[in-house]
């Protein structure tokens, strides 16, 4: 194991790290940390609390995960940070752990890349395949879903929801949840644009199946309708179509509201 850790790096005395984990110059571990098998901390990484990595993870110089939370309610708490297998995590990124307020976990999933200066706050929880690019940012409490997509200098308000394979634009300000199979751009005043055509070709979704998420697309986004009303004509549409429902459930979910269909000239 020693032979896989610079020397220059330092390691508190009850960090568990794996014979396979690879452990830069620089590079700083606390007391309750574990690194899992393959894993790289490049250079200058920072590892605290109760932080766990899973297998073949690779963090870049001068990343800060586990540290405690950004957030005011923050008593010392021993909340976690739970980040699972082959993530790529780039310079500068910040990830913070759980609070009581929200469940005491911040989790990240699998395979997802995390690009330089993002920041994933207090409690929020991640699924697979995600990207973040840079300086995408997401406050607390945020839950984002398999295969998204956050654009450059994006901001997400806490409590927000990003739908699986969504994508939102670059320097948007995203104070709703964004639906599934979505594409949400604009800006300070960020709304959705349609479906996202080509992640849905992505997860092999196609013809009939995209058909009927454009019909509720207009339906759900912009329709006229009250919620209650949007939804009850989505249902006629319903089959058994696995998108579909998704969409649809995931509208009837929403407490902080849905975003809607941007006009262009808005």
């Amino acid at each position: 194991m020693s032979g896989n850790i610079h020397p220059s790096a330092v390691i508190a005395e009850g960090a568990i790290i794996d014979a396979e984990a690879r452990i830069g110059p620089f590079c700083v571990v606390g007391s309750h940390a574990s690194i899992g098998p393959g894993c790289e901390l490049i250079s200058h990484v920072c590892v605290d609390g109760h932080t766990r990595l899973g297998a073949n993870n690779k963090v870049f110089p001068f990343v800060s995960l586990g540290h405690q939370p950004q957030d005011l309610k923050y008593k010392g708490e021993a909340s976690e940070l739970i980040i699972g297998d082959n993530n790529t995590i780039r310079e500068n990124v910040t990830m913070n752990p759980g609070t009581e307020g929200g469940g005491m976990v911040t989790r990240v999933g699998n395979s997802n890349l995390i690009m330089a200066y993002a920041h994933v706050a207090h409690d929020c929880q991640l699924g697979d395949g995600i990207v973040m690019a840079n300086c995408a940012t997401l406050a607390g409490h945020v839950h984002v879903f398999d295969g998204a997509i956050i654009g450059g200098l994006t901001a997400v308000h806490q409590f927000v929801r990003i739908g699986a394979a969504s994508m939102i634009g670059g320097a948007c300000a995203v104070n709703k949840d964004v639906p599934p199979f979505c594409m949400c751009t604009g800006g300070y005043r960020a709304g959705l644009s349609g479906l996202n055509l080509v992640g849905l070709r992505r997860r092999g979704v196609k013809g009939e199946s995209v058909s009927r998420l454009k019909r509720l697309y207009r339906i759900l986004f912009q329709g006229s309708a009250d919620k209650d009303e949007r939804l009850k004509q989505a249902e006629g549409l319903l089959v058994s179509d696995a998108p579909a429902r998704d969409l649809v459930e995931f509208v009837r979910q929403a407490t902080r509201g849905v975003c809607m269909h941007r006009d262009e000239d808005a």
